[in-house]
């Protein structure tokens, strides 16, 4: 019972929280601008199956709180289903006065708005969490200066010497050696481009980060780049870089772009053969961080948060019908035709997208539930 209980606090409740808060603020997104182009909603829901609780407000839209607390939808009136759907049938089942505020009756455009809106209502959340942080807590920083560079590394081959100031790996800034470090270790296998200053002189090399198995404080091992090169730090090193609200503003557009580069990057490894099926993490490995991040306090917590609401509003726009990417090709591609595709040819893609996605989970379930039973057993 015992057990149960430290399992169910500290894994499956912050795993839940994050989940929550990332879902309504990604169906939050949808729903506003519907409301705003005039769109009639049939519901707003958080979680998926039998409803737990849940009210009606003034425009007719049911708000619930259902059993299975794992995503969530907004359902326009005349669709067949949570997964935006179209029904053809809808516009002649509808009373004359609602047809023109239905989803499917509304301009592509006006569509295409609204399906990115939840991908892109991640994305501010993302940027309000970092903002925030880096605003209100700033950052602690050591000089981004080589200390040592270890013989026969990629570092040594790339011409890197000690005394070394890195300015930027691959365009992006280095104001600690942190940011060097987590440039470098996002980057296996992958040339990086480092710029450094030497003797007053601004230099470049390229070095490609040898892939290393690491593991974390929680016995998580993780596949990253390393260059072969170390700094001691020393207590007066440590300093705490707190930037203006207008610095803070391009620092953090700086780290959305950094992550969204290195997501591709990971996804597009598995096109070339470096993948790492042990990275990949389904909802039982994002149970399992949660509730490891949960240990390092509510600011870890919130961390972690606007990392994966970024990473899911990326992933929902990946052109896989079912998500809101595949909606928004459909929509591009009737912008181009000017007419739609046909509903034979929607349905053909639904029912792909669905097959794809129930793949993936299946997949990520089973690789999570075996890799975590492999390293209990030793």
């Amino acid at each position: 019972m015992f057990d149960f209980a430290f399992w169910l606090f500290s894994y499956i409740i912050p795993f839940l929280a994050i989940l929550t808060v990332i879902v309504f603020v990604h169906e939050m997104g949808h729903y506003l601008v519907a409301r705003w182009n005039g769109v009639a909603i049939d519901a707003f829901s958080i979680g998926f199956g039998p409803e737990l609780f849940g009210w009606n407000d003034k425009a007719g839209t049911r708000w619930r709180v259902a059993a299975i607390p794992l995503g969530g939808y907004v359902k326009f009136t005349g669709d067949a289903n949570a997964a935006s759907v179209p029904d053809p049938s809808a516009s002649q089942n509808v009373p004359p006065e609602l047809a023109p505020r239905l989803f499917a009756n509304k301009s592509v455009w006006r569509r295409i708005a609204i399906v990115v809106a939840g991908p892109a209502a991640n994305v501010l959340l993302t940027f309000v969490i970092l903002y925030g942080m880096l605003v209100g807590y700033g950052r602690y920083t050591i000089p981004p200066v080589v200390g040592e560079v270890v013989a026969e590394s990629a570092a040594a081959e790339a011409g890197l010497q000690t005394g070394d100031e890195i300015l930027s790996v691959d365009g992006y800034s280095v104001r600690g050696f942190s940011d060097f470090q987590r440039l470098i270790a996002t980057s296996p296998e992958r040339p990086v481009s480092i710029q450094f200053e030497r003797d007053g002189a601004t230099q470049t090399v390229v070095a490609t980060p040898d892939p290393v198995e690491v593991e974390d404080r929680f016995g998580n091992r993780q596949r990253i780049g390393q260059l072969g090169v170390s700094r001691d730090v020393a207590e007066e090193d440590m300093t705490l870089y707190r930037p203006g609200p207008i610095e803070a503003v391009g620092m953090t557009f700086e780290e959305i772009v950094f992550i969204v580069d290195r997501t591709a990057a990971f996804l597009g490894d598995f096109f070339v053969g470096r993948g790492d099926v042990e990275q990949l993490g389904g909802p039982v490995k994002i149970a399992k961080v949660s509730g490891e991040m949960a240990t390092l306090g509510i600011l870890a917590l919130v961390n972690l948060t606007a990392l994966l609401s970024l990473n899911i509003g990326i992933i929902n726009l990946l052109p896989i019908p079912m998500l809101d990417g595949g909606h928004l090709l459909y929509y591009l591609i009737e912008a181009v035709r000017g007419r739609p595709l046909s509903m034979r040819v929607q349905e053909l893609g639904y029912r792909f997208g669905f097959a794809l996605v129930l793949a993936l989970m299946v997949f990520t379930l089973v690789n999570d539930t075996l890799l975590a039973y492999l390293r209990a057993a030793g």
